[in-house]
């Protein structure tokens, strides 16, 4: 998936929590968008969080190997409309 696909999904107003499935089957889910960050070569999801709400690790990920993002709101992921003529 393109870094600027997955930066669209972080920076939607309002933010909707998302998971991101990646190649190897693994999944992150994302509750806040201060706690991933995109660049054009990684991407980075902090998890587990100690009691001072600091992350205690951190998953990352090549944007290459992100197959796919879902709302966890349990609605479906967005498809283009396709036009009727």
């Amino acid at each position: 998936m393109r870094a600027d696909e997955i930066r669209s999904h972080v920076r939607k107003q309002p933010f909707r929590p998302f998971r991101l499935y990646l190649t190897d089957g693994a999944s992150y889910e994302v509750h806040h968008p201060e706690l991933i960050y995109v660049s054009r070569r990684e991407v980075v999801v902090a998890l587990e969080f100690g009691e001072d709400d600091m992350p205690e690790r951190s998953a990352y990920c090549d944007p290459m190997h992100i197959t796919h993002i879902e709302p966890l709101d349990g609605a479906e992921h967005e498809q283009p409309r396709s036009s009727r003529t």
